[in-house]
């Protein structure tokens, strides 16, 4: 009996999910099937519905439709609940649970595939956005020294600041920025058009560990600056395997090896 799968999103073409998801069934010994849905911009719900119908177990959930499956889960895991998001969906007993692993994919590969502690460290998240706003809670699990949230709109960065009330975190203007911190997060989309967000060099010294969310074929132009003043860099291919790797445990409650499929996706880039 095979368990249908999917990820929906618009676009959707360019989802590498329907690859590791086949690598981890692979690895594991799990019949699923995994492929990818265009959804309408206005037919996300739809969608969803249909799918349940013909027999889908669960779905990850990628742009713009991130918002509209956190309205649409009737439960919601701790960490969708901070997150203002839901990037997995798991349907159990004709309900819709919701889940976020965006958070514990960016952690996961940080400090277990990179080996960078988080833990009473110094971190700079760049952006305020719905992208920084899916990784605090599980970066301030880890214990961090601080954590700060710079933005060019820095009202956002309050707002997130508000929200969390955790005594780690902090706000500071881009322009404010001077000393360097143990690890720099970019969680802005600026990599997107080939930019770089507004940073001083200063944040980076040879200590420094910087991390893009985004990831490509090649490195960012975020990771090229920070590489100039000496900090080691890492994209954020590792977490798109580490965030599947949690879906794909939250469906299965099987814990895929993300190392071998990282791996043969940049042997592929």
């Amino acid at each position: 009996m095979t368990d249908h799968y999917a990820v929906i999103g618009n676009p959707i073409e360019h989802s590498k999910s329907p690859q590791i998801h086949a690598q981890f069934a692979q690895q594991t010994g799990q019949a699923i099937a995994y492929q990818r849905l265009l959804a309408p911009v206005d037919g996300f719900t739809d969608m969803v519905h249909r799918f349940i119908e013909s027999g889908g177990r669960g779905a990850n959930v990628t742009v713009p439709f991130k918002i509209e499956a956190f309205a649409l889960a009737v439960q919601r895991s701790e960490r969708a609940q901070a997150a203002g998001a839901v990037n997995t969906l798991v349907f159990e007993s004709g309900r819709i649970i919701g889940d976020n692993t965006d958070g514990v994919g960016l952690v996961r590969d940080i400090s277990i595939n990179a080996g960078v502690i988080i833990a009473a460290k110094r971190v700079l998240l760049i952006g305020a956005g719905g992208a920084a706003q899916g990784v605090i809670l599980p970066l301030l699990e880890q214990q961090p020294q601080l954590v700060t949230i710079s933005n060019r709109t820095l009202s956002k960065a309050d707002d997130l600041v508000r929200q969390f009330a955790h005594p780690a975190l902090q706000t500071c203007a881009i322009d404010a920025l001077s000393e360097p911190y143990d690890i720099v997060i970019n969680a802005t989309s600026a990599g997107l058009s080939g930019e770089l967000p507004p940073l001083p060099a200063t944040i980076f010294d040879s200590t420094t560990f910087a991390y893009d969310m985004l990831y490509a074929a090649q490195p960012t132009r975020f990771m090229q600056f920070a590489q100039l003043q000496g900090a080691s860099t890492r994209d954020g291919l590792g977490m798109l395997v580490e965030q599947a790797a949690e879906s794909f445990y939250l469906w299965r409650g099987v814990r895929p090896d993300t190392a071998p499929v990282c791996n043969n996706l940049r042997a592929q880039r």
